[in-house]
């Protein structure tokens, strides 16, 4: 598979770049970027952290915005960053709303026309990219985790119980946690999945908990209170009254005064960092 590096950087010791390549899954170019610490340039593998961006970011969002660098630097962690979705997928439509389509790929597998074809985030994130970037760089395979924000929040925790043995530690910031109840999971899934409901729980991590898929870590969860988003797509109690039911080890943080802004995301990021570590460097 052919692979470009589109761009290099030094950074807090290591190297930040950003990639593309021809993805058979999307059927479509692809980008993602990844931050390798010093350890990775001389050599060894080291655990990587998949960052799964929010509604209308990009693989370059989460490295520039969150801060994190300098903390998965001090861990000696990869952080790995894909695309939100395909890009030039030419269905209907998909540029038309920030909630749906370019941007917001809701990284899941879309078996409803004209989505289908392209829009298979899921089985990118899951299968195609790991397997690519372990090829590729020096990653620990093993020592895989998972995080996100909002859209990407949604995304770490579904695809983290849905398979915990590829994903060993799970983390989210202000997740869309149960979009089946929200207004923008609703139009995603519709679009995405049909009207039929019961397919849409395969892709919601607190039906997944209901249904009992469970992960063997502890999730943290952190939420800021002023999150303008918070009442009506949010929603975070529904996960955390699942993860109760079901015996789900769960940290779930409120912070008075945070809105859903990479400010929030800055003020936590160091905590999430090592939260992944002590797990994937156990």
């Amino acid at each position: 598979m052919s692979v470009e590096k589109i761009t290099e950087q030094k950074c807090c010791g290591g190297h930040v770049a950003t990639y593309k390549h021809r993805s058979e899954v999307l059927g479509l170019d692809a980008k993602f970027a990844v931050f390798l610490p010093e350890a990775a340039l001389q050599g060894a593998k080291v655990p990587v952290l998949y960052a799964l961006a929010g509604l209308t970011c990009h693989q370059e969002t989460f490295l520039t915005k969150a801060n994190a660098v300098r903390f998965a630097a001090r861990h000696g962690i990869a952080l790995l960053t894909p695309d939100t979705s395909p890009r030039g997928a030419q269905v209907p439509g998909e540029n038309d709303s920030c909630d749906l389509g370019t941007g917001a790929g809701f990284y899941l597998d879309a078996t409803q026309s004209p989505w289908a074809e392209h829009y298979r985030m899921g089985t990118y994130i899951s299968e195609e990219l790991p397997a690519l970037t372990e090829a590729l760089l020096p990653l620990d395979g093993v020592r895989r985790g998972i995080t996100g924000h909002s859209m990407g929040g949604h995304g770490a925790l579904v695809h983290a119980l849905r398979a915990p043995e590829r994903w060993k530690s799970v983390s989210a910031f202000a997740p869309i946690s149960n979009p089946s109840v929200v207004p923008w999971g609703q139009k995603a899934f519709s679009a995405y999945l049909g009207t039929d409901r019961a397919r849409w729980a395969a892709w919601d991590a607190t039906e997944l908990l209901k249904a009992g898929h469970k992960h063997p870590s502890t999730i943290l969860i952190d939420q800021g209170d002023a999150d303008e988003f918070l009442t009506r797509e949010l929603q975070p109690e529904h996960f955390e009254a699942a993860a109760s039911q079901v015996g789900q080890a769960l940290s779930m943080r409120r912070h008075a005064g945070y809105d859903h802004s990479y400010w929030f995301i800055q003020t936590i990021i160091e905590d999430h960092l090592a939260h992944h570590a002590q797990i994937l460097k156990a």
